[in-house]
């Protein structure tokens, strides 16, 4: 079983050569915890029903999926849990048990509490799991799932969702939060990120996000990843990578309002109809538009549940030549102080823009830095030729 990953590998070597004045740098899952939670990338969920679960996983690997999630969750009814089980325990043993690369694989069980048993049903399988998605999670029940991975002999990385009434509602929030901060700080090196479920979120209030909206258009769910964010991602030492939640829409529909896309990069580029009938025709402008909006709040990475997002999510995560080269500047600047960027656009404050230059060195390693006259256009055309 091979463990080396690397993003953008599913391209040439000379369309690499072309869009990157740094290529992305393998890694593996024995990569430092951080590293590994930021290269998670778009992390794909598949149905633990899917017919041919071993194969799907392989075929996606092969499509540039880095990081995916079996779920028996939310997309198994419950009559077809058993079925649902033995499939996955079947495909884990196959993907164990062969030579080829896998991507970062992980369980989601339908509740934290079945954690131990849905493991022990995998059995031997799991030595091709980099972890488990902990749903619903709070600091009661997640104390006990983190228990049961921390005995196995296997090392598996813990993800807990974010998605409960407790999280929700503001009245309970501070301290369901807090609870949930004490027990990841415990728990900190089995604890890669943390999951976002604003689809549960919604479903508190009765609300489902149009297509042609953001999550963050939806307020009462903006303000709770606001209050996660506060609370598990500071850049201090005590924080964790968090990841977008997920975008659910992939087909063509009626607009009620104009494309999220402007068409200047796409005319620019020659690009006009790529723009048109892959982008805003499958409903990915609004998903770009999110995945930005993510990296502006804090997030990192994006669940997803097609195969078409990967490619869009991918391509927001490479870090501009400009990007990197002020990042640079302030990471090797004096430890105060003020300078103007290399570009001449902009200044660098070498203190309060340190983090930020740090994650993007990280980020320019696992996803690499384009050259300077690439732009995302570019780079996401490519991807989606490629497929």
């Amino acid at each position: 079983m091979s463990t080396e990953l690397r993003h953008f590998r599913q391209l040439p070597d000379e369309v690499r050569q072309r869009l990157f004045h740094l290529p992305p740098q393998p890694f593996d899952r024995a990569a430092p915890r951080e590293e590994l939670a930021f290269g998670l990338g778009a992390t794909l969920y598949v149905p633990a029903t899917r017919p041919d679960l071993a194969g799907t996983i392989r075929r996606r690997w092969s499509d540039g999926v880095l990081s995916m999630v079996i779920d028996l969750e939310d997309a198994v009814a419950d009559d077809e849990v058993q079925h649902a089980i033995r499939a996955t325990a079947a495909a884990l043993s196959e993907l164990a048990d062969g030579s080829g690369p896998l991507p970062l694989l992980f369980l989601r069980p339908r509740s934290t509490a079945e954690t131990a048993s849905l493991l022990d049903a995998v059995g031997d399988g799991a030595r091709a799991l980099t972890g488990v998605v902990l749903p619903k999670f709070t600091a009661a029940a997640g104390r006990d799932a983190l228990a049961v991975l921390a005995a196995r002999d296997t090392h598996l990385y813990a993800m807990p969702v974010l998605e409960t009434p407790s999280i929700v509602y503001r009245e309970c929030r501070d301290e369901q939060l807090g609870g949930i901060s004490e027990l990841l700080a415990e728990e900190r090196e089995r604890v890669l990120a943390v999951r976002i479920g604003a689809t549960d979120m919604s479903a508190l209030f009765g609300i489902r996000r149009d297509r042609d909206l953001t999550i963050y258009d939806v307020h009462v769910v903006a303000e709770t990843i606001s209050a996660i964010v506060n609370r598990l991602a500071r850049s201090d030492g005590t924080g964790f990578v968090v990841t977008g939640p997920v975008w659910e829409y992939f087909a063509d529909h009626e607009r009620m309002f104009r494309p999220l896309l402007r068409a200047t990069p796409f005319e620019r580029n020659h690009a006009a109809r790529f723009r048109e009938k892959l982008l805003v025709g499958r409903d990915l402008d609004g998903l770009l538009r999110e995945t930005a909006l993510d990296r502006a709040n804090g997030l990192h990475g994006k669940t997803v549940i097609h195969p078409s997002h990967v490619a869009a999510v991918h391509a927001l995560s490479a870090v501009t030549h400009e990007e990197h080269q002020d990042a640079l500047d302030i990471m090797h600047g004096e430890s105060g102080g003020v300078g103007a960027s290399s570009y001449r656009n902009k200044m660098n404050e070498m203190k309060p823009h340190r983090n930020w230059a740090r994650q993007t060195l990280i980020r320019a390693d696992l996803f690499g830095v384009t050259r300077a006259e690439v732009g995302f256009v570019d780079l996401l055309t490519a991807l989606v030729e490629e497929r």
